[in-house]
């Protein structure tokens, strides 16, 4: 006769591979969701003059990229629309692949600061130690991550490890009209 714990222990299994293989169909779209409500939530404080702590550096650091023709005032509401915009894109996969290039784009001007303006983001000596400002910037390595992952997954194909006898419905269906970025291809394929 099996004991209770096994019981429980057996019942959790089964349970946590339930869930594992529901979440891996749904997985991009919660990535991509996610990633939308920070931008939306980030993006909204820049309307607020003062209410971003990246505010400041991301106003310089796009003045040194457009060679002062954007001054401040006019660099803080243009940053806040643009990641408003890139929220709202990602939350709802409207325009999903124009979304995902303007959010690229964005990545490449955030890091640009890592270079732009070292004095603000890196401890200087061996080696090179972020500052809070930089370990803000470094820590969108993972949306970029989260990005990539939506950008090259096909949600008209299931996951590679899912079952094959049914390929799941796409939990976004616009995602499938969407279509990936880049070709996905399994090595299985």
């Amino acid at each position: 006769m099996e004991s209770h714990l096994a019981q429980v222990v057996r019942t959790g299994r089964r349970g946590a591979a339930e869930f594992s293989r529901g979440y891996r169909r749904v997985a991009p779209g919660v990535l991509r969701a996610s990633v939308g409500v920070v931008y939306l939530w980030f993006g909204v404080l820049k309307f607020l003059p003062g209410a971003s702590p990246a505010e400041d550096l991301a106003t310089r650091c796009m003045s040194l990229l457009t060679f002062d023709l954007v001054p401040p005032g006019v660099s803080r509401p243009l940053l806040a629309l643009m990641e408003v915009a890139i929220g709202a894109g990602l939350v709802t996969g409207l325009l999903l692949r124009v979304v995902l290039a303007v959010f690229f784009v964005h990545m490449a001007g955030v890091f640009a600061t890592l270079v732009l303006l070292p004095d603000d983001v890196w401890v200087h000596g061996i080696p090179p130690v972020p500052t809070l400002e930089g370990q803000y910037i470094l820590k969108n390595v993972v949306l970029i991550a989260a990005c990539l992952t939506v950008a090259t997954r096909r949600e008209d194909r299931p996951a590679p490890d899912a079952a094959p006898e049914a390929a799941p419905a796409p939990a976004f269906g616009h995602l499938a009209d969407a279509g990936p970025l880049v070709e996905h291809r399994s090595l299985t394929s």
